[in-house]
């Protein structure tokens, strides 16, 4: 989520091998489908989350971009919600999101369900790009993919299924990341 100007700073990296549990807590499942998708990132998304006691349901609207981005979140009511769902078929995405604090960042960790299982990926929301760029990931995480396209849950929401190999080629570089190949 963005800060209260609109703007978002997040660092996404593949998870190479499982956490320790303590990193594993508050476990919610998200139900994620996108209206639109632009051919330059941008992107307008709805999402429900279990929460204590029910769901939150937002629209997220995102511009283009890798490490820093703008984005707006409002909330919807169910019915708001489950009219605009129906638009998304054929871009959705299910996921478990543990979320816990670690050295004052939050670190969610989002482990994907359905055509996805098997992906665990890790992000990280920053308050300013010099922190985003100075952090050090631990080590049970694998390669950062902030700035793979085909990474970005808008891209793996209209991935039919995923083959598991351990390189991908991004702008003509090979990429080490355990697990990901996709396939269309």
């Amino acid at each position: 989520m963005a800060d209260a100007s609109g703007i978002e700073i997040e660092r996404k990296f593949i998870v190479a091998e499982m956490p320790p549990t303590e990193f594993l807590q508050n476990p919610t499942i998200i139900h994620q489908g996108y209206l639109v998708i632009g051919e330059d990132g941008s992107e307008v998304r709805l999402r429900q989350a279990s929460d204590e006691g029910g769901y939150r349901r937002t629209l997220t609207v995102k511009s283009k971009g890798g490490l820093v981005r703008g984005e707006r979140e409002i909330d919807l009511d169910e019915p708001q919600f489950d009219e605009l769902w129906t638009m998304t078929d054929g871009k959705q995405l299910l996921k478990t999101r543990y979320s816990t604090k670690n050295e004052g960042l939050t670190f969610e960790i989002d482990s994907y369900l359905g055509n996805l299982a098997g992906l665990t990926v890790l992000e990280i929301e920053f308050t300013d790009i010099d922190a985003a760029t100075e952090f050090i990931a631990p080590d049970w995480v694998g390669n950062d993919v902030t700035e793979v396209k085909w990474m970005k849950n808008q891209a793996l929401a209209v991935t039919d299924s995923i083959a598991w190999g351990p390189y991908i080629i991004d702008n003509g570089r090979a990429i080490y990341i355990p697990k990901v190949e996709i396939i269309k």
